[in-house]
């Protein structure tokens, strides 16, 4: 799978060169270069994907006044998420934010002792 995605990036930046270098426009390569069914305008405008960064900011929101102890990338019932756990007074709390999205798609409040 990862060497399929290398090659349709290579095809693409190759396409898009030659494309240029005619004189024509780089989103109509990346349409030429793109699977059956997808338009000039979605080739073009990749998915919008939040950041670990972009997530601890949206998980600091939930809890305001926290302090973040971790950040991790993992799956949580079938999403791409940013785990970042927090820390305020003796409570911890896990906040796990797709990365494809940006929402929160699970949150646990424990009492650590």
């Amino acid at each position: 799978m990862r060497n399929h995605m290398i090659t349709r990036i290579a095809l693409t930046a190759t396409a898009t060169a030659a494309l240029l270098a005619a004189g024509g426009v780089a989103t109509a390569a990346s349409a030429a270069a793109a699977p059956a069914g997808v338009t000039a305008a979605t080739a073009s405008a990749p998915a919008a994907a939040v950041s670990c960064a972009e997530a601890v900011r949206t998980a600091k929101k939930r809890v305001p006044g926290a302090r973040v102890t971790e950040v991790a990338r993992e799956r949580e019932h079938g999403h791409r998420v940013c785990k970042v756990e927090l820390r305020r007074g003796a409570w911890e709390y896990d906040v796990y934010v797709s990365v494809k999205t940006g929402k929160v798609v699970k949150f646990k409040r424990e009492l650590d002792d």
